[in-house]
């Protein structure tokens, strides 16, 4: 033991004439007893400066990762019904960068690749479509499988689809055409569904996370959310997805059940995401349980606090941060709007369900709950996915290829009903080109992207990859903003999006230190706001917008709002020039109307100077006139996960 001790310090001694300029005898000597290290020598050893190069010993995310959490194929009974021919190893190929043929042979291929993909095929009979449309035997022995087969192979594809939606919903499935979580043909297809993602997945390059989409329509309100896995194939395999249909159940408590089992079965990790709220028709966060008359429990908060760390911000079926009738003193609240009734349309919305369904009033509802159970349930995190049903993750504005396969592009495309129930209905051009996932990862991986998502340290965007950094604290200072590098005093002085304050140090005042670059291909930008919620004395819920970094020397108006910014877009040539703008912000601001008592939350909303929206492109490329109401330009935008405030006990 004496020799192994010694040769121990012989090899310290040695490492530490490395580090200084002492003989490495002499370091033995001041090491044989830990009482002789003299300060001098420890200093050499210890030294107070960083390293020469700045990037080396970081630990902390350096650059966004971008994805799409929210993405179905062939694989899914809807998307399959209206077109969908890729599959799951399909989608893959096209996020990462390769050029595919799409459903309806076009030439498809993004203008850069993405960083990770989750393939989310609906729970809900997998796979059924691909094995209709190869006319497998078993399908065709069943009368509705024949009938629907036939009309597909005499060209009555389209009819067929919107049989095949409607019996699903009435419940006509039955026998083979119903595949169950038990059955073959379904656990074959979760099965192809973990291959495809296990092959495509590249740790440090691309990650391929393996998932599928919940999907609880109860009388159409769309309560969907998608499941994440952390695990590879080994562990992913060893279940099927939860369904909907029996064995399963529509109510998110009992996936939240299924969720922990699996974690126990395996002893992995899962997240759900929960799909944007418009179509919820005020169910996705409820004050009052869905199905009950009572108020949601501490049990309830504890669950959803647990299992739903993200909030499906932004996509294809409109946005969800806020809407006009929440937030009549937000000039850009009036953003991508869905809210003309449920999923399938069958109830029409009205305004008291409003505020059940988007994301502010949400986190502000979420502040009463804290205070009345002690959790909150809705403390999430931001983010943007696709919701497409094509395979294909394509929502740049100029490279937009729809919801679904038949509303790939085309010259009738905008003019088309997307979806139609009595006098309700939304036209094609009502679908919005969005949306990404920003995600701030210390590297590219599924347990380091998903460990980013567990701690909410994500964005949204509406399609473009702009760098958003949204830190909060105590101790920013202006010159925190005066630097190439914000993340080191961004970290060290504070927490990142997704992160908590307080309760507020004697006399300190939350600081936040904000920074947006604009994405290399993209716009440039307007102005960085923070939105603010709180929770007054009175028990009462406010929110406020803060314009706290913005382009140009426009001064704040008589009402306190900075001018807009200006617009350079030509619709007719779908263009615009970056000849206004900026290509970063970068500030620190400090909350002016602190009140320590109150609970609070404070989120980053960035604006892009105005740009051609999709339809004006396909207008300039099919050469058609569009619908008057079209929307032909818009701002896009990238929404932080929010920062909380909460006061002492």
């Amino acid at each position: 033991m004496k020799t192994h001790r010694l040769l121990l310090l012989a090899s310290a001694a040695t490492l530490v004439a490395a580090l200084t300029d002492i003989s490495p005898a002499a370091a033995q000597d001041t090491m044989l007893d830990s009482g002789s290290m003299d300060k001098e020598s420890a200093d050499k050893v210890f030294p107070a400066k960083r390293p020469y190069s700045p990037w080396a010993g970081r630990n902390f995310p350096t650059r966004p990762l971008f994805g799409d959490t929210h993405l179905h194929t062939s694989f899914s009974m809807d998307a399959g019904a209206f077109g969908a021919r890729l599959g799951p190893r399909d989608a893959y190929r096209f996020a990462k960068g390769e050029e595919v043929t799409s459903s309806t042979g076009q030439p498809a291929k993004l203008s850069r690749p993405l960083d990770f993909l989750v393939v989310t095929d609906h729970s809900d009979n997998m796979g059924f479509f691909p094995d209709l449309f190869a006319g497998k035997p078993e399908l065709l022995a069943d009368p509705l499988g024949r009938k629907w087969y036939d009309m597909m192979q005499a060209g009555q594809g389209g009819a067929a689809a919107i049989d095949i939606i409607t019996a699903f919903g009435a419940g006509k499935f039955k026998g083979p055409i119903l595949y169950s979580p038990d059955s073959a043909a379904y656990r074959g297809a979760w099965q192809e569904t973990v291959k495809a993602a296990e092959e495509a997945n590249e740790p440090g390059r691309f990650t391929a996370f393996i998932g599928y989409e919940w999907t609880s329509g109860t009388g159409g309100n769309n309560l969907h959310r998608n499941v994440i896995f952390r695990d590879n194939g080994d562990k992913a395999s060893q279940v099927v997805p939860y369904t909907t249909l029996p064995p399963g159940s529509s109510n998110p408590r009992d996936l939240w059940k299924w969720m922990a089992a699996y974690e126990d079965k395996t002893g992995g990790s899962v997240l759900a995401i929960a799909h944007n709220g418009n179509l919820s028709n005020g169910r996705m966060f409820p004050m009052i349980e869905p199905g009950t008359n009572s108020p949601i429990d501490r049990e309830y908060a504890e669950t959803r606090n647990k299992w739903e760390r993200l909030y499906e911000a932004t996509q294809i079926k409109g946005d969800g941060e806020t809407h006009p009738f929440l937030s009549p003193n937000d000039e850009f609240a009036n953003f991508e709007r869905w809210d003309k009734g449920n999923l399938d349309l069958t109830v029409g919305k009205t305004s008291d369900m409003l505020e059940y369904e988007y994301a502010r009033s949400a986190l502000k509802n979420g502040l009463k709950l804290e205070q009345k159970l002690g959790v909150n349930p809705y403390k999430f995190g931001m983010v943007g996915s696709t919701d497409s049903h094509t395979g294909l993750a394509a929502v740049e504005e100029d490279n937009f290829f729809g919801k679904t396969s038949s509303s790939e592009p085309g010259p009738d495309r905008a003019t088309h009903p997307f979806a139609k129930q009595g006098d309700r209905i939304i036209m094609g051009w009502e679908t919005t080109a969005s949306g990404y996932a920003g995600v701030w990862a210390t590297e590219n991986t599924r347990e380091a992207i998903f460990d980013a998502m567990q701690r909410r340290e994500t964005y949204a965007t509406t399609g473009p990859r702009m760098l958003v950094r949204f830190f909060g604290g105590f101790d920013y200072e202006e010159s925190d903003a005066n630097t190439r590098s914000p993340a080191i005093s961004g970290y060290a002085k504070g927490v990142p999006m997704g992160g908590d304050i307080g309760p507020a140090p004697a006399g300190k005042t939350p600081t936040f230190l904000v920074a947006a670059l604009k994405d290399p291909i993209g716009a440039n930008l307007d102005r960085y706001q923070i939105v603010k919620g709180w929770l007054d004395a009175a028990g009462a819920v406010h929110e406020q917008v803060y314009d706290v970094a913005w382009s140009g020397d426009r001064k704040p108006g008589t009402d306190g709002k900075i001018p807009p910014v200006g617009n350079t877009v030509d619709v007719a040539s779908a263009t615009w020039t970056n000849t206004i703008g900026a290509p970063e912000l970068i500030a620190v601001w400090t909350d002016p109307d602190f009140d320590p008592a109150q609970r609070a939350f404070y989120y980053g909303r960035v604006l892009e100077i105005p740009t051609p929206r999709w339809t004006a492109y396909d207008a300039k490329y099919f050469g058609v006139t569009p619908p008057p109401e079209a929307t032909m330009e818009m701002q896009e935008r990238a929404y932080t996960s929010p920062i909380w405030y909460s006061p002492a006990p």
